[in-house]
């Protein structure tokens, strides 16, 4: 896991309302700002005054079509080198070619899988992306050897994770290089694994603005590191209510 990046934004276009929610919450869940758009017009209005890091784009939408925003990107020398990643729950293999060939950065099936939505948006990324899906949680760990406490008194917990390490919210951080034993608590079951520390953050730094340190897995079982990946992924599909007096969660304009 990296230490502080620089958030990207991504602006993410579809004319069905739960699937813009949808796709709104998975796009902040994995890690980036998610910018909402239910027309390649209105889009087009939020690049004006911001440029994103990708666009993520149906075809069929009301008026302008994904691929007809893709052109007018490509003709606009602000925003020809924005990528632009086409979604779509059409199989035609001739018209994703169509949409590579117009000089979309990818075509993804629908409806898009977290995974594949990551690595496609962290491949098109200009700085070092992230290897794996990445969220934040709270999770019961102990480090060292022991069991893992799960009441009150646990001041240690995992508030990020991802099957290549972990970030450990605690006011006791070890050595940078350091290898701990630890045991985390996932939907009840013990994880146990090694970990070397790569960094550490005081109270009110870091990129989580709260004090521990950043680890990388350096010994875990196959089985425990899919029990990890389940997890993540059964979080980012887990639906979100939209907040009382707002009509759609997750939406930030720029």
């Amino acid at each position: 896991m990296n230490g502080e990046r620089r958030i990207q934004t991504v602006i993410a276009v579809d004319g069905s309302t739960s699937m813009l929610f949808f796709l709104g919450t998975l796009i902040q869940r994995l890690g980036y700002n998610a910018v909402l758009a239910r027309s390649a017009e209105e889009a087009l209005r939020a690049m004006e005054e911001g440029v994103p890091a990708c666009v993520l784009t149906e075809i069929t939408l009301p008026g302008m079509s994904g691929m007809n925003l893709l052109k007018r990107m490509k003709e606009n020398p602000r925003l020809q080198n924005v990528p632009v990643i086409i979604q779509s729950a059409q199989a035609d293999p001739a018209i994703r070619d169509v949409c590579l060939g117009l000089g979309s950065a990818a075509y993804l099936a629908k409806p898009v899988d977290p995974e594949a939505l990551f690595h496609a948006v962290e491949g098109l990324s200009q700085s070092p992306g992230r290897r794996n899906v990445r969220i934040t949680t709270s999770l019961p760990v102990v480090l060292g050897d022991g069991p893992a406490a799960t009441g009150p008194e646990q001041d240690e917990r995992v508030s990020a994770i991802s099957e290549g390490g972990l970030y450990v919210r605690t006011l006791h951080a070890r050595p940078k290089g350091a290898v701990i034993p630890l045991t985390i608590v996932v939907n009840g079951q013990e994880i146990t694994a090694k970990a070397r520390v790569l960094y550490g953050y005081a109270p009110g730094r870091g990129p989580f603005k709260e004090p521990g340190m950043g680890m990388k897995f350096v010994e875990i079982s196959e089985s425990d590191r899919e029990l990890i990946g389940e997890y993540i992924r059964e979080q980012l599909l887990t639906p979100a209510e939209p907040k009382k007096g707002e009509g759609q969660a997750g939406e930030r304009r720029p």
